[in-house]
C-alpha cells in the first residue's frame, strides 16, 4: 500500500460559530454559509469537536487531537471544547 499525503494548500484558523460555515478564504463573505468548499481539521489542542460535516450530519467526536480527516462545514461553538482549530484545503 502506498503512503498517503496531506498535501495543504490553503489554511485558515477556524473560530467556533453554531450559526456560521466555515467560509473558504476568497469566497464571498456576506455569505459564508454557501461556500462549497469543505475542509479537513487540525486540531491542536485536544478536546471534543462538533461539527457539520459535507454530507449535512451533525455529530461530535469525543478526545480528538491532531489531522481530522472529516470533510467539514461548519465547527459548532456549543459542543467543542477542542481549541486551536485550522482548517485546512
Amino acid at each position: 500500500m502506498a503512503n498517503l499525503k496531506l498535501q495543504v494548500s490553503v489554511a485558515a484558523v477556524v473560530v467556533p460559530s453554531d450559526t456560521v460555515n466555515i467560509a473558504y478564504p476568497g469566497d464571498d463573505t456576506t455569505s459564508p454559509n454557501n461556500s462549497k468548499w469543505p475542509c479537513v481539521l487540525y486540531i491542536g489542542t485536544s478536546g471534543n469537536i462538533k461539527v457539520r460535516t459535507a454530507g449535512g450530519n451533525e455529530v461530535t467526536f469525543v478526545g480528538v487531537s491532531g489531522f481530522f480527516p472529516v470533510q467539514v462545514v461548519r465547527v459548532f461553538a456549543t459542543g467543542t471544547t477542542a481549541t486551536n482549530i485550522v482548517a485546512l484545503w
